[in-house]
């Protein structure tokens, strides 16, 4: 073989290990994974707790990490702090879970650098929703989504999430991106009990199928899903994984108590916009500090009464889960 051809060839079987690898690493995304809260301290990026819960989630049992979505601000974050943010939490995952980045963004150029900026940093996957404001057609979707999976050669989880971006994922759109490869997955936040088997029935079994939703988490497994992208789980991962853990187990008793008794933080999470309740909840706890960005406020009196009895009645059990540890704390150098 000539030395180009052997070039070649070795890139080729270089690309084929790295896929492999990603597809073995997203194959562990299921059950209990965290929608990481960003942590600011005088209006800049924690990472020292940024650092910690990202430990504190591999350590109490969570499976993946989804980092700069939403739940972590990532409209009010800037490219560079993005960068970082993934940076670090591959750096502390170190191979032991899947790092999911974010890469929502109103247009779809801004889309494909924050894309390019993940795969550069190591992320695992991408969760790619439809630009916010613009509200795109169907077809429009499936080419936002289909510039995003070229330009980063990474998975893709689908982010179907209408109260935030303006507007609904079609099925047959997801099983058209499904069917052209470009998408492996869906975090669903419709609370759509029924699209489940739906998407089962249109995308095959080995569709990842995710919650988007707390509230209704634990009904969607019933349903067919695969797990929840969490908020509650920031702050009681280990309570959280043990709800999936329990499922895939078939201990409904357990199941069953675990889902009632996280009902009410679920509840208090919400009852202002997230991550306003959660960073608040954060605080509480001695986690991150507060801080939030503009046009996000501090939680109101109320709901911050509402989270601290939530927590109070969560916390003892989420200690002794806890010390159940299954790996040590990393720390970046």
């Amino acid at each position: 073989m000539a030395p180009a051809d052997l070039a070649s060839a070795g890139f080729r079987q270089a690309k084929e290990c790295a896929i492999n690898a990603q597809t073995l690493m997203l194959a562990r995304i299921s059950g209990s994974t965290t929608a990481l809260a960003t942590p600011f301290r005088n209006r800049a990026v924690d990472e020292a707790a940024f650092i910690r819960l990202c430990n504190r989630q591999i350590a109490r049992g969570t499976a993946a990490l989804f980092v700069c979505g939403s739940t972590g601000e990532a409209a009010a974050l800037r490219p560079a702090e993005q960068a970082r943010l993934i940076d670090l939490a591959v750096t502390v995952a170190a191979g032991r879970v899947p790092v999911v980045a974010g890469c929502g963004a109103p247009d779809t150029a801004a889309a494909v650098d924050l894309a390019i900026t993940a795969a550069r940093q190591g992320a695992t996957a991408l969760l790619c929703a439809p630009p916010p404001y613009s509200r795109p057609t169907q077809d429009g979707i499936i080419g936002h989504v289909r510039a995003v999976a070229h330009a980063a050669d990474l998975p893709v989880l689908l982010y179907d999430v209408p109260g935030r971006t303006g507007v609904a994922i079609a099925d047959r759109t997801v099983a058209e991106l499904t069917q052209r490869g470009l998408i492996v997955g869906i975090k669903d936040a419709t609370s759509d009990l029924g699209r489940p088997p739906r998407l089962r029935a249109l995308c095959g079994r080995d569709f990842l199928q995710m919650s988007g939703d707390d509230s209704s988490a634990a009904a969607y497994l019933a349903a067919g899903g695969h797990g929840c992208v969490s908020v509650t789980a920031n702050l009681v991962p280990a309570l959280c994984s043990q709800l999936h853990t329990a499922w895939d187990c078939a201990d409904r008793d357990s199941f069953a108590r675990l889902r009632d008794l996280l009902a009410p933080l679920h509840d208090a999470l919400f009852a202002e916009s997230n991550p306003i309740p959660l960073k608040t909840a954060l605080n509480l706890m001695d986690l991150a500090s507060g801080e939030v960005r503009l046009p996000l406020t501090r939680a109101t009196d109320a709901t911050t009464r509402a989270l601290s009895a939530a927590i109070a009645t969560l916390a003892s059990e989420e200690e002794a889960l806890a010390a159940r540890s299954r790996y040590a704390m990393v720390m970046p150098s």
